[in-house]
């Protein structure tokens, strides 16, 4: 069975509500811990992607995806502080994309606009992540600038654009599967 590696866009504050027990100093979570349902829009190398970009090797390919899903993150981390609620703990105002490795068969490329875009076809199990990718906690502030003009960039905003477009200057982080924990703490 031939696998796909997805990252998949999620915001800190979401990940530590799914995942309560990581929290937990000590805890060992189950493998089987479900991270995410079916239905949702991932990123991963695409044959589109291949096509649109099609001088990138395998690395420079899945490096663009990774930054397609953190932009998606950001709208995401956008979201919950528009929402009633807002506040958003410090320290979690940062992007961040779950890599996981899964089955073809679990995820297919999505109709959205994005080249990049799959659909998970099935939930997302623990046991499936690779890795997390975080902002680091210096450029939080910058997170913050770009996520209150998330939705004006979307609508053309060409100041609100800059704003986000200024985020591709930092690399996310990466951190192992047993990290997840100390970062959601």
């Amino acid at each position: 069975m031939t696998r796909m590696r997805i990252y998949l866009p999620v915001t800190l504050a979401a990940l530590s509500a799914r995942l309560p027990s990581l929290t937990v100093a000590g805890r060992t979570l189950d493998p089987r811990t479900i991270v995410t349902d079916a239905g949702l829009v991932a990123y991963a190398v695409t044959p589109a992607l291949r096509e649109w970009y099609r001088e990138g090797d395998t690395e420079e390919l899945e490096y663009v995806a990774l930054t397609r899903a953190a932009r998606a993150s950001l709208q995401l981390l956008a979201a919950e502080l528009a929402t009633p609620q807002g506040a958003v703990a410090e320290g979690r105002i940062r992007r961040a994309v779950l890599a996981a490795d899964v089955p073809d068969s679990d995820a297919r490329p999505a109709s959205g606009a994005d080249v990049a875009e799959v659909r998970l076809l099935a939930p997302l199990p623990f046991s499936a992540l690779a890795a997390l990718h975080v902002d680091e906690l210096a450029v939080e502030g910058e997170v913050m600038a770009a996520a209150t003009v998330a939705r004006a960039a979307l609508d053309g905003d060409a100041d609100a654009r800059f704003v986000v477009d200024s985020l591709d200057d930092h690399e996310l982080l990466w951190y192992a599967v047993q990290e997840i924990g100390f970062l959601l703490s």
